[in-house]
């Protein structure tokens, strides 16, 4: 069950880069080292969006449906607040990337 839990993060990984999130899958680039730096920068983002989320949760928890799933992805929680402070809000941005420049909690102090 681990090894497929690890997976499985990896697959919603991709799957938010692709076609629920950043869109990579619609970019025309087809050069290996062009399509690498973009690779790079969607990952970079995908990261950045992770972080604000993980942050914004320890905050204000995500929303537990009655299926007792999250309502939305810790990535996507991430990626509204920052998407809306970058738009509406630059003190708040500035703060989000603040946060940034911090490592995530280990995982026994998480």
């Amino acid at each position: 069950w681990e090894v497929y839990r690890l997976r499985w993060s990896i697959e919603c990984t991709f799957s938010s880069m692709k076609s629920r999130g950043f869109d990579l899958e619609r970019s025309a680039v087809t050069h290996a080292d062009r399509l690498e730096r973009l690779f790079g920068l969607v990952t970079l983002a995908w990261v950045c969006c992770l972080r604000v989320g993980v942050w914004m949760n320890a905050c204000k928890p995500i929303l537990i449906k009655a299926h007792g799933r999250r309502a939305t992805s810790v990535y996507q929680y991430g990626w509204q607040y920052l998407a809306r402070a970058l738009r509406w809000d630059r003190p708040q941005a500035e703060a989000y990337f603040g946060l940034l420049s911090h490592p995530f909690p280990a995982l026994s102090t998480a």
